[in-house]
């Protein structure tokens, strides 16, 4: 007997749709996906089992294109059908629930998802028995919802208990133990256990690279893991050579232009910006955007991920006015695509605040913040650590508006709330700790921000070793209370570890050295060592002119601390055109009303004052006090 010309036929065009998918070509899949479809429900009816196969190939197309609620009523339609055509503990049927329950994850979904991932590991233990290999794929999915709550251990117990039974029935070299040893790595990192994850990843990638070659995606993917703990960990340069290993790979088995590459250029352009290198990070943030604008659509949730990174890289350049429509554009592309209460929105929208708040645009940024932290709470719970960190930020925007008892509720919030999820030593309990501690020695509570200072550098130094950057920042954080109090002493040892710190892991050109090299010269000038601290000032100044532009703030702050450095030592001459020159980027960049704008006008004032030029103080001294007095 031969088929059905119908059936031939639709069956043609899914090969078709096969082939389209695996070039990444989603656009020209998708109509020809339908198109069998419409044919295939001519032919088998409406209730047939075969259409749940390609109802369900065409809710992965349109989950590829980032339409998830469009996917789901694809899945929950073939579901049902095998629901209705299949034994309750055939194998398509927990395809189906699988499908379904990432489309739910997707959405943020999670007691959904879970429900699902649950009742499938309960068909496969049924049918196989508790230590099947399929039964460990059930495990791996029900590990990844956890793992998304925040519910590290326990999705770690599950991952563990996968790798056991893909050992004993593979043994240890098989690509599939390399994927155990993957997912263990992830969430050993997301733990903050950095030893621990690079030993699951060298693991993996050593049985990956003997089983399938050392060009096969998979490697490829395992060392884009691999980079993502080294970057978590500040090891940037060994995370962009991982990532530029990965990209080699892809390019040259999936060609330029495939959608999988734009995760791996994005990945490295983020390690060249963590190293400063702006420059190097920009095109290949822009490659990865063309990427998937054109593989997945303008709107697809992909190509806002790529919006936020160039948005972010611009704010870092100072450039905020052009980031904010590429974060206004993310934003809107996050609510059509994935719903307005969906964690991704959240971000969209804390990363907007974030940018407003660097502008001291405080009205602006409270209530996106406020928004943020609202949808993370209902989609994750309260003690989520997306919960904590948007706690955190609000709580800092309190702090430099000053509004210290709300942001001292708020970061005792975020405390709690890290605490509970990772325990007492944990790398967002850290950061927490810092902000507390800043809030607390502004306030001059320098009683009770000096332990949580020792604390937060404590944590970071056990997790993160010793010459970690975020070591530095604690240290310069502690020294700066220290210079407060007048305790110089203290202080320069620790400016000086600082600038060692940052020196050794990010290069002597940094902005982060720029400024350590400047608390260090405010310290000199201080204690009148003004010798010692003008090469300070000028060295702080020349970094950030190179690597930041001539007029971003940063350059302002160090032209700032020179001009004030003249002017100690009497030389107004010198140290007038500095400070004009502050005043005139501040203006440009932060706009005519900031804060420190106010500050390059007071210091200019002073300065005319003591060189017997009153009207002119009183006019800038009338002008500070305006832009004091605006409600913040």
């Amino acid at each position: 007997m031969t088929s059905h010309p119908n059936v031939e036929e639709w069956r043609a065009l899914m090969a078709e749709v096969s082939s389209l998918y695996e070039q990444g070509d989603y656009d020209r899949a998708l109509p020809v996906a339908e198109r069998a479809l419409q044919i295939a429900e001519q032919s088998l009816g409406a209730d047939h089992r075969e259409l749940a196969d390609i109802i369900g190939d065409l809710g992965v197309l349109q989950e590829s294109r980032g339409r998830y609620a469009t996917a789901e009523s694809l899945y929950e339609r073939a579901l049902n059908i095998r629901e209705k055509t299949l034994p309750q503990n055939h194998p398509d049927i927990v395809l189906g629930l699988e499908n379904l329950a990432r489309a739910y994850c997707a959405r943020s979904r999670y007691a959904d998802c879970e429900a699902l991932c649950r009742r499938a590991l309960t068909i496969q233990e049924k049918t196989f028995g508790p230590d099947h290999v399929t039964v460990a794929d059930s495990l791996d999915d029900l590990a990844e919802v956890r793992a998304a709550q925040g519910r590290h251990e326990q999705a770690e117990s599950l991952y563990q208990r996968a790798l056991a039974i893909r050992e004993n029935a593979f043994g240890p070299d098989h690509p599939r133990v390399a994927r155990s040893l993957d997912n263990l790595a992830a969430i050993r990192a997301a733990q903050d256990d950095f030893a621990q994850a690079e030993w699951f990843h060298e693991r993996a990638l050593a049985v990956w690279e003997k089983a399938l070659g050392p060009d096969h995606l998979e490697v490829a993917a395992s060392l884009r893991g691999f980079a993502a703990v080294c970057h978590a960990e500040g090891k940037y340069a060994l995370a962009e050579s991982l990532l530029q290993h990965a990209l080699e790979i892809q390019e040259k088995v999936l060609g330029p232009e495939h959608p999988d590459l734009a995760t791996t250029l994005s990945d490295l352009a983020r390690a060249q910006q963590a190293q400063d290198k702006l420059a190097g990070a920009e095109p290949l943030y822009e490659r990865a955007l063309a990427i998937r604008e054109k593989a997945l659509g303008a709107h697809h949730p992909l190509v806002a991920a790529s919006l936020g990174d160039i948005a972010s890289l611009r704010a870092a350049q100072g450039r905020y006015s052009v980031a904010q429509p590429l974060h206004e554009r993310a934003l809107a592309i996050r609510q059509e695509a994935l719903g307005p209460e969906h964690p991704d929105v959240a971000t969209s929208l804390a990363n907007l605040a974030e940018l407003y708040r660097a502008q001291d645009q405080y009205p602006q940024a409270e209530p996106l913040y406020e928004q943020a932290l609202a949808l993370r709470e209902a989609a994750l719970g309260p003690d989520h650590p997306d919960v904590a960190t948007n706690l955190a930020n609000l709580a800092e925007l309190y702090y430099v508006e000053g509004r210290y008892a709300q942001a001292e509720a708020l970061y005792e919030r975020a405390l709690a709330a890290a605490e509970k999820a990772f325990g007492e030593d944990h790398l967002h309990l850290a950061l927490t700790l810092n902000g507390l501690a800043v809030l607390f020695s502004v306030q001059g509570r320098y009683g009770e921000a000096e332990p949580l200072y020792e604390r937060s550098v404590g944590i970071w130094e056990r997790i993160l070793g010793p010459d970690h950057p975020d070591v530095a920042t604690g240290l310069g954080n502690l020294a700066v209370m220290y210079d407060a109090q007048g305790r110089y002493e203290e202080a320069e040892p620790l400016h000086r570890r600082a600038l060692a710190i940052r020196e050794k892991a990010l290069g002597s050109d940094h902005p982060h050295v720029a400024t350590s090299l400047e608390n260090l010269a405010d310290v000199y000038r201080a204690q009148g060592r003004y010798a010692e601290a003008q090469p300070l000032y000028e060295r702080a100044l020349s970094i950030g002119e190179d690597t930041l532009g001539l007029d971003h703030p940063d350059v302002a702050s160090a032209l700032s601390g020179l001009a004030e450095l003249y002017r100690a030592q009497g030389k107004s001459a010198e140290a007038e055109p500095l400070h004009g020159r502050a005043l005139a980027i501040r203006e440009k960049v932060l706009g005519a009303e900031h804060p420190e704008v106010a500050l390059s006008l007071e210091n200019l004032a002073a300065l005319y004052r003591e060189t017997e030029r009153a009207p002119e103080a009183a006019a800038l001294e009338e002008r500070a006090r305006a832009i004091r007095a605006i409600d913040r």
